[in-house]
């Protein structure tokens, strides 16, 4: 589940090891680059921890980044 904290969507995804974690990361940034939205991410081994958040509206969550994050739960 998405949690709204600091005015960023964030979510921790875990997978089985580095490979499917690199491809959920690659996945997801073709969705990112067809939506112009561009997500902070960190990636260690297996864990992928995502923050949305829309720069443009003064680092506020949008409906961009629900979208976005609706998007990505689908990518799993």
């Amino acid at each position: 589940m998405w949690k709204e904290e600091n005015n960023t969507l964030y979510k921790k995804f875990e997978f089985k090891d580095f490979s499917e974690a690199f491809g959920f990361m690659t996945r997801v940034a073709i969705e990112a680059e067809k939506m112009d939205h561009h997500p902070l991410w960190t990636n260690v081994y297996n864990k992928v921890e995502i923050w949305l958040t829309t720069h443009s509206a003064g680092n506020t969550v949008t409906e961009k980044d629900r979208k976005l994050s609706s998007k990505i739960d689908a990518l799993i």
